[in-house]
């Protein structure tokens, strides 16, 4: 039997190795094949290896999928969630474009919360959701990235794009959750539009 390639996509790697370490130092001895396998999957934002080994297998009609679950990670960076948190105003709009490469990608992690899912959109409808979710006036730099980064695929010629279903990173899950909450961080109150 020929051995089947399995891809593993991760979107942050600091959180995935944040994830495997702490799986690692509460496992007792050197874990097997099987044991490594699942606390990579997990580290990813898996269930389990049975759960990647299923999506990537596309003639697997009842494929699961990833759903945008934060891996779970206890050591927070407050410093680079509260960054994050004043790019945005109190409409979750993002008013500038932050500076650092982390930042950035948080927030792409964020504007891709606010995609509609399972949905083929033109670029006119991409550019037109951007636009009304950003306000330093280029939408087409925030469609660039959420390209590059994974997070949306587009047809060969452009014309249709989809949000691509991956697990969210803790950071931008946590800001996620205060913003539903409606809390105030950073001195911005965020609010649920």
């Amino acid at each position: 039997m020929s051995r089947k390639l399995i891809p593993l996509e991760v979107s942050d790697a600091s959180a995935f190795a944040k994830s495997l370490r702490l799986q690692l130092s509460a496992h007792e001895g050197l874990p097997s094949h099987l044991q490594f396998l699942n606390m990579l999957a997990k580290a990813a934002g898996h269930g389990n290896y049975q759960s990647l080994r299923a999506k990537a297998d596309p003639a697997d009609s009842e494929a699961i999928r990833p759903t945008a679950v934060p891996v779970a990670d206890p050591e927070i960076d407050r410093k680079h969630n509260d960054r994050v948190q004043r790019s945005f105003d109190g409409e979750f709009r993002l008013m500038r474009w932050p500076s650092r490469r982390t930042d950035q990608i948080t927030a792409l992690w964020l504007l891709w919360s606010q995609i509609p899912s399972a949905r083929e959109m033109s670029e006119k409808e991409v550019n037109a959701l951007l636009r009304d979710r950003h306000l330093f006036g280029d939408h087409a730099l925030l469609r660039r990235e959420l390209c590059d980064l994974g997070l949306m695929r587009r047809t060969r010629d452009g014309s249709v794009y989809r949000r691509v279903e991956r697990p969210m990173p803790i950071h931008a899950a946590t800001i996620l959750r205060q913003h539903s909450r409606g809390s105030v961080k950073g001195g911005t109150e965020l609010r649920p539009k």
